[in-house]
């Protein structure tokens, strides 16, 4: 098996791309992206002997003539903007999807793609379903560009399969990631010393580990699994429980501010809240994984046990005794020039200010 790997310049497609080197299986494992890894995941590349080959999407048609490639790991879709903005970013996820598929299209030899997509394709709004299963289309359109971008690359990855029904297509939507080194805005979110939320709201969440997730794309990568399937932890955690797991204090904000949390993710440095994280903090979002359980015949960790893995991992210590917590939650519910206070003594407490 020669397994072309795309988005190694980040930390799943490199993580997969070192992982499916040492699988018995494959013989020879091509990594691609737009930029060349940044130091730590490129040496982690050489050390498992993966050939990089940076360039633009076009390119992808010569780095798999190159490599004989026979199977794709399509991980080069990206859930926020970079330097270059939601232009770059919908050029990337987009154009670079379409001219993968487009020299898949013509190579005789490609018989197997895998494609990394996301439960965000099912929007979050006040109308959803209890739990979305493989064939429930969004409730509304939604409004983040990652949401509307893993919508229109799925579309792409069916018309493909109608087109070439001899290669095998896999799609694994994964939920929002989490685990020892996973550093995304959510980890990084839930490391806040005070966690704004939206007051009157407790969302219904669910996370997949990412080890597990790595493990069910290699699989698919190496086995042959064709379909769309569901990537999470069975389980779900409602938004206050996350929190206090992770030894954090909430404090509600109402939701017209949802603006301005997301410009202190900015302030913070914690990376860009999209549309699509908000409305999730805002409505939840629970997917069925039975799907997923049946054709691998494995379970991956529940929500709860990844998160909590996250939490050991990023060694979060609560910030106060949970009476004490309990205590100032309730000053903050109750608004005004008090909570803002104590909001200011917690922050300085922890040394955040």
């Amino acid at each position: 098996m020669r397994v072309l790997v795309t988005g190694v310049g980040r930390y799943l497609g490199a993580h997969l791309a070192a992982r499916l080197a040492a699988h018995p299986w494959v013989e020879q494992v091509t990594g691609f992206d737009s930029a060349a890894p940044p130091s730590p995941l490129r040496e982690m590349l050489d050390e498992h002997q993966v050939s990089v080959v940076t360039g633009e999407a076009r390119d992808v048609a010569v780095a798999l003539a190159q490599g004989g490639v026979d199977t794709v790991a399509h991980m080069g879709i990206i859930s926020t903007p970079g330097p270059g903005g939601r232009a770059a970013m919908k050029e990337q996820n987009i154009i670079g999807t379409m001219q993968l598929l487009a020299a898949c299209q013509v190579s005789s030899q490609v018989r197997k793609i895998v494609v990394r997509s996301s439960t965000a394709a099912y929007g979050a709004s006040f109308r959803d379903p209890g739990v979305f299963t493989e064939t429930t289309p969004p409730s509304l359109a939604p409004r983040g560009g990652f949401a509307k971008d893993v919508i229109e690359v799925e579309g792409y990855v069916r018309g493909f399969a109608r087109r070439r029904p001899d290669v095998i297509t896999t799609v694994m939507r994964l939920a929002p990631m989490v685990g020892p080194r996973a550093e995304t805005t959510l980890t990084r979110y839930f490391s806040l010393p005070v966690v704004p939320t939206v007051l009157g709201r407790d969302p219904r969440l669910q996370f997949i580990h990412i080890d597990d997730a790595l493990d069910l794309l290699v699989r698919a990568v190496v086995e042959d699994h064709r379909g769309t399937y569901n990537v999470a932890g069975e389980g779900v955690l409602v938004l206050s429980q996350a929190i206090r797991r992770a030894g954090r204090v909430a404090l509600p904000i109402v939701e017209p501010g949802l603006g301005a949390l997301a410009a202190l993710v900015r302030t913070l440095r914690l990376g860009e809240f999209s549309h699509d994280q908000l409305d999730l903090l805002v409505h939840g979002r629970v997917v069925d994984t039975r799907a997923l359980v049946a054709e691998f015949g494995v379970r991956p960790r529940s929500t709860a046990e990844a998160f909590d893995d996250f939490v050991r991992g990023a060694a979060l210590r609560p910030l106060l005794p949970p009476d004490r917590i309990d205590a100032l939650e309730r000053v903050l519910r109750g608004g005004g020039i008090t909570a803002g206070r104590q909001v200011d003594k917690l922050l300085s407490a922890v040394g955040a200010r």
